[in-house]
């Protein structure tokens, strides 16, 4: 098999941009698809984590945090679809698997037989804190290509996810 020239690969690679459904090129497509991976995955852990929390809450707050949680978790899986969906509109490639999502997630799972509630709380608090900062850190991405849409729908993921934090911090604020 012959080896294809620079100019051929260059070519090719051209032709892949103007087959892109959106201006973006290639490269920022493919910076921008994997940091939407990567938020992906964090954003089905945290809210597989919610999740958890929210069905093994007890204690005399159980109402209240129990629904906390479930209004939480509700908010953070109506990222998801949107998070994928970007995307491929931008013409990249979105999560295949929950080993994927194992794979590419920085927030740590946690697999504790029992976990107090107020840790509960403290922990979810960190990781919205931890999703906070990857999404600052999309955006700027996505501000660099010139990604006006995928920001804005980041500047509203980051501000719901501070709304959580609020929500959280004042939840497990000490008297």
């Amino acid at each position: 098999m012959r080896a294809r020239s620079s100019a051929t690969k260059l070519a090719e690679r051209d032709n892949d941009v103007l087959q892109m459904p959106s201006d973006l090129s290639i490269d920022a497509v493919l910076e921008i698809s994997s940091a939407l991976r990567q938020l992906l995955a964090d954003v089905f852990g945290l809210y597989l984590k919610t999740k958890n929390f929210h069905w093994h809450m007890s204690g005399p707050h159980f109402r209240d945090y129990h629904l906390l949680l479930d209004e939480q978790a509700d908010q953070i899986f109506a990222m998801t679809d949107v998070i994928a969906e970007r995307g491929r509109k931008i013409g990249g490639t979105t999560l295949r698997s929950v080993g994927e999502i194992s794979r590419l997630q920085s927030l740590k799972d946690n697999d504790e037989e029992a976990v107090a509630p107020r840790d509960m709380l403290v922990e979810i608090y960190g990781d919205n804190q931890q999703l906070t900062r990857s999404l600052r850190s999309a955006h700027e991405l996505c501000d660099y290509h010139g990604d006006v849409a995928t920001t804005s729908l980041i500047e509203v993921w980051i501000d719901e996810t501070e709304r959580r934090q609020w929500f959280l911090a004042e939840t497990i604020r000490e008297p």
